[in-house]
């Protein structure tokens, strides 16, 4: 089978006699019926540039960056103490410092995720932990399992919560709907998940929450409200209409659908994840090296711009970005892009965290 042949929309399978329910009669999504490409180009790279191995285990450096951002963010929450929350200087801060560096321990908890800041799991479930204090709210020991499940099962409809549902593309299926979607994103990516399935709830978990509710209370009583008030909208702002926050958007989201169909020669995967090599990728641990990341999940950071160029036949011809912000602007004004614009496929994967698989 053609590679441009595997992926289809709804409507496409029912002009092709395949059975429809009622209940997705308006469903839009890309539908793919092979397993995603990152595990058959992983296994290409490894066979043509078998050294690409040695790049991977942790990186030192993550748990100096997730110190020194930390304390960034603690001296800005308690510098603020004294300013009124609708001033102009501590909205400015919130979003200008604040949210960057919410964003970067965003990012921090995603590497972390992967175990690449220690050898030990149990240290890096540790430095997660202390990374998610100045976020304000407790959510690394639930982000872990929801993470390396959207790696083990990329599309897989009911197991990957980086998905939209049907009812929130439905829904927001607007230029004010994307609008708003971008603006609230951070609640979309933050309540989804548990809404598609539930995880089983684990002392990390009860670690995570006694902790982070210590933090915030030992921040009031001693500096008032406005500390973590300030760190509070830092995170909103940092899945907000925020440059930072076009990775959500840019990592699956198609937007050139002309690219799901490649030459019948190529032999490029069908492309579901997209890169950005820009410079923000300095600010957000090289999330923006996307596909590199999904082809080794176990490449620290650091080293994922090396991969790259061990690889670059692999990855030159793929499409990626090269503006988060304009990413956003496109999203929420190109009519043919939106909610619906992701892949997906109904089998294969499988949940982490359920004592099925315990480690990525």
């Amino acid at each position: 089978m053609q590679a441009g042949t595997v992926i289809t929309t709804v409507e496409e399978n029912s002009r092709r006699g395949t059975k429809k329910s009622q209940d997705v009669q308006e469903d839009k999504f890309f539908w793919a019926y092979t397993e995603e490409p990152h595990r058959t180009r992983r296994q290409a790279i490894i066979q043509a540039h078998p050294e690409v191995l040695k790049l991977c285990g942790p990186e030192a450096l993550t748990k100096y960056v997730v110190l020194g951002v930390v304390s960034l963010q603690l001296a800005c929450a308690i510098g603020l103490r004294n300013t009124p929350i609708f001033s102009i200087p501590f909205l400015l801060t919130a979003y200008l410092i604040g949210a960057t560096a919410n964003q970067n321990l965003f990012l921090a908890i995603h590497e972390i995720s992967h175990n690449l800041a220690f050898k030990s799991p149990i240290l890096n479930r540790i430095l997660a932990v202390f990374a998610n204090l100045p976020i304000g709210i407790p959510y690394s020991a639930a982000f872990r399992p929801y993470h390396l499940t959207h790696h083990k099962s990329l599309g897989v409809d009911g197991l990957d919560t980086d998905l939209p549902t049907n009812l929130e593309a439905f829904f927001l299926d607007s230029i004010l709907g994307k609008a708003f979607f971008c603006t609230f994103q951070i609640l979309f990516y933050a309540l989804r998940p548990m809404m598609v399935y539930k995880l089983p709830f684990t002392t990390l978990h009860l670690f995570n929450v006694l902790a982070q509710l210590l933090f915030d209370y030992l921040l009031i009583s001693r500096f008032s409200a406005k500390p973590l008030i300030y760190l509070i909208l830092s995170s909103f702002f940092a899945g907000s209409l925020h440059p930072c926050a076009g990775h959500f958007i840019a990592e699956h989201y198609v937007f050139n659908k002309s690219k799901l169909v490649p030459p019948t020669n190529s032999k490029v995967p069908i492309p579901e994840t997209f890169s950005y090599y820009g410079p923000l990728n300095l600010l957000t641990y090289n999330v923006g090296l996307h596909n590199e990341h999904h082809d080794f999940p176990a490449v620290p950071w650091t080293r994922l711009p090396a991969l790259h160029e061990i690889a670059k036949e692999f990855y030159a011809d793929l499409p990626h970005h090269k503006s988060w912000t304009w990413v956003i602007w496109q999203f929420i004004w190109d009519k043919e892009v939106g909610l619906w614009c992701r892949v997906k496929r109904k089998e294969g994967g499988r949940k982490v965290g359920f004592g099925e698989v315990q480690e990525l």
